[in-house]
């Protein structure tokens, strides 16, 4: 009865590179050629550099699961810090995974690298995930500059993204705290936060945030709110009440000569008592009888 070979589906990487013949050379060989090697995962250790604090468990579980049926897709990739010691530099939620199935090895690239390069490939590649929320992306970017010494432009050419894009993540580790934390929990958006950063009043800038949160604003209301902030509607002039600084006994003369005179009869008086007794006249005729009554 001839034997089907068995199918290197649903082993993983390990079992690819064996049935493909490829020459897995020993660890020792392996190091400084960026060679694969199967290595014992209790002789790795964590990357001291790891940009990444939080890993979801509920991920971690679904790529365990996902380990034990189909095994290592990518390798991990490590460093050689003695004998039989390695260390991590890219793929800690594999390692974590693989831990979770009960592998008791793994695959990994075994490379070069001091501890500045190891803090750049480690924050590189942790930069080119996709489920990266916008602060982890921004703190990247600025320990990338602090600690690696990159300036934006060659940060940009790095992570190939451009000047622009890097320069608008950093400035969202500017925003205060708490928005920082809502960008962090996708309270709110990229878009919603770059509206708010362009609120110069703290104050104000957390009244908005909250707003936004609570009612569920869009960056278009949001925009709107910000002009409005910056653009309050100008009020308009009080017209003088003519009759609101007159005395009482003002108002009564007013009245005497406005039923005498056939024009209108108007005051005007300032706090300092001083001031002007106005009457007006339509024609000729009218002028000569204010003249007689005057007189």
């Amino acid at each position: 009865m001839n034997m089907m070979k068995k199918s290197p589906l649903g082993r993983g990487l390990g079992a690819l590179i064996d049935d493909a013949k490829y020459e897995k050379k020993p660890v020792e060989e392996a190091v400084s050629t960026s060679a694969i090697a199967e290595i014992d995962i209790e002789k790795i250790t964590e990357n001291p550099f790891q940009p990444r604090t939080e890993f979801e468990e509920t991920a971690l579980l679904e790529l365990s699961e996902s380990i034990k049926e189909l095994g290592i897709i990518q390798p991990i990739t490590v460093r050689k810090i003695s004998e039989g010691k390695f260390q991590l530099i890219s793929g800690e939620r594999r390692l974590r995974a693989s831990k979770l199935a009960g592998l008791n090895k793994i695959i990994a690239f075994v490379r070069d690298a001091n501890d500045q390069a190891m803090l750049e490939m480690a924050l590189v590649e942790n930069i080119q995930r996709e489920d990266l929320n916008a602060i982890e992306v921004a703190v990247t970017y600025q320990r990338l500059i602090d600690e690696c010494q990159l300036t934006q432009d060659k940060l940009s050419s790095r992570v190939g993204k451009q000047r622009s894009t890097i320069a608008n993540y950093l400035r969202l580790l500017k925003l205060p705290a708490e928005v920082q934390v809502g960008i962090r929990d996708k309270a709110i958006s990229m878009g919603h936060a770059r509206a708010l950063i362009n609120i110069d009043n703290p104050e104000n800038l957390l009244n908005i945030y909250y707003k936004t949160v609570n009612e569920g604003l869009s960056v278009r209301e949001i925009e709107k709110l910000i002009h409005d902030l910056n653009n309050p509607p100008k009020k308009a002039e009080a017209k003088p009440d003519k009759n609101q600084k007159l005395p009482e006994h003002y108002k009564k003369f007013k009245e005497q000569m406005t039923g005498k005179f056939p024009g209108k009869v108007d005051i005007k008086r300032n706090n300092a008592g001083k001031g002007s007794l106005i009457i007006t006249f339509r024609s000729d005729e009218e002028f000569e009888k204010i003249k007689n009554l005057l007189s």
